[in-house]
C-alpha cells in the first residue's frame, strides 16, 4: 500500500495536474514551484468538450428559466473564495474575478447589458459598473473625490440563464447553460444614504459559450483532494452547484416569480420547485404512451 501511495503521488507530480502545484515535490527552490515542462504543456494542452450540435428540429420541447446561485450557501462556496487573493498564488480566483480577467485581457468578448444579449457592453461599460469616482466640493470650498470600487467580497450572487430542453435524436432532458452574470450592491450607491447592501443588481451579463475556454482553463479548488482542481467550466455544465428558479419563459413577458407572489419568501420557494418539478415530470411524460 505504501508503495502505491508513492506511485500516486510521484505520478501527480509529473504530470503536473494543477498549475497550483506543479512541479512541487520535484522543486529545488521556491522559484521553481509552478513551473511546468513543455511535456506537461502539451499534455495539458485541452480544452472546454465540446457540445455536441443539436438543430432546431431535434428540440421537442423547451423552457428558458433564470437562476440565482447564493454563493453564501456551501456547495457554491468553491465559486465565491478566495476573497482576498493578496496572501494566494496567481492561480486561485473567485468566479467574478476570473470573468472579469478575462474581460479585461480581451478573452471574453461577448458581455452584454442584460439577460437578451441586445446591447453589447466595451470594457469601459464593464468598468463603469464595476468602479465609481464621485467629486463634490468641500466646506473649504475645494474639489474632492472618492473612489469607490466593487469587491470581490461583495458579489454573493450569480444570475444564469439556461434552456432545458428535450432532445428527441437523443432522446432525453437536457440543459444548457446560456448567459451568466454577477450581483452586486450599486457601486454609485456606495457612501450615501441610498446605499443597501442587500439590493443587489446585475453587473453585466457574459454570453457563456464565448466564456468557456477562460472558464475550462480555471481551476476550482476541490476540498475533497487538492491534487484534482475541477474547471469553472465543469462546474458549471454539469450543474455543480445549488441554484434557485426566480424566472421562467412565460406568456406574462417572463415575469419574475417575486412579481406575482409578493413579500412571501416560503411561497416564492415553493413557487420555484413547483417550476423545477414541472420541468422533471416533462421528461416522464415523453415516455408515457
Amino acid at each position: 500500500m505504501y508503495k502505491n501511495f508513492l506511485t500516486i503521488v510521484f505520478s501527480i507530480a509529473i504530470l503536473g495536474v494543477t498549475q497550483a502545484q506543479a512541479n512541487l515535490l520535484s522543486a529545488q527552490k521556491a522559484s521553481d514551484i509552478g513551473k511546468i515542462t513543455e511535456e506537461q504543456i502539451a499534455a495539458d494542452n485541452d480544452g472546454p468538450i465540446p457540445y455536441g450540435y443539436v438543430d432546431d428540429r431535434d428540440v421537442l420541447w423547451s423552457k428558458v428559466v433564470w437562476e440565482v446561485i447564493d454563493l453564501k450557501q456551501k456547495i457554491n462556496l468553491p465559486l465565491y473564495f478566495p476573497k482576498d487573493t493578496s496572501r494566494i498564488s496567481t492561480d486561485r480566483r473567485s468566479l467574478f474575478d476570473t470573468l472579469l480577467k478575462g474581460i479585461r485581457q480581451g478573452k471574453i468578448t461577448e458581455v452584454y447589458e442584460d439577460s437578451y444579449f441586445k446591447k453589447k457592453f466595451s470594457k469601459s461599460e464593464v468598468e463603469d459598473r464595476i468602479f465609481y469616482v464621485r467629486q463634490y466640493t468641500g466646506n473649504d470650498g475645494n474639489l474632492y473625490k472618492d473612489s469607490y470600487y466593487v469587491k470581490t467580497a461583495e458579489v454573493t450572487e450569480f444570475m444564469i440563464k439556461g434552456m432545458w430542453f428535450f432532445d428527441k435524436r437523443q432522446g432525453e432532458l437536457k440543459y444548457r447553460l446560456l448567459g451568466i452574470a454577477p450581483m452586486a450592491p450599486d457601486v454609485k450607491k456606495k457612501g450615501t444614504v441610498a446605499e443597501d447592501l442587500k439590493e443587489t443588481l446585475e453587473l453585466f451579463w457574459v454570453f457563456f459559450p464565448d466564456a468557456r475556454e477562460v472558464l475550462h482553463r480555471s481551476k476550482v479548488y476541490n476540498p475533497q483532494n487538492s491534487s484534482q482542481p475541477i474547471s469553472f467550466d465543469h462546474v458549471l455544465n454539469a450543474r455543480r452547484f445549488s441554484g434557485t428558479i426566480v424566472r421562467e419563459e412565460n406568456i406574462y413577458g417572463n415575469r419574475a416569480i417575486a412579481d406575482y407572489i409578493r413579500g412571501n419568501s416560503l411561497f416564492q420557494l415553493l413557487e420555484a420547485d413547483k417550476i423545477k418539478e414541472d420541468i422533471r415530470n416533462k421528461e416522464i411524460d415523453m415516455w408515457n404512451y
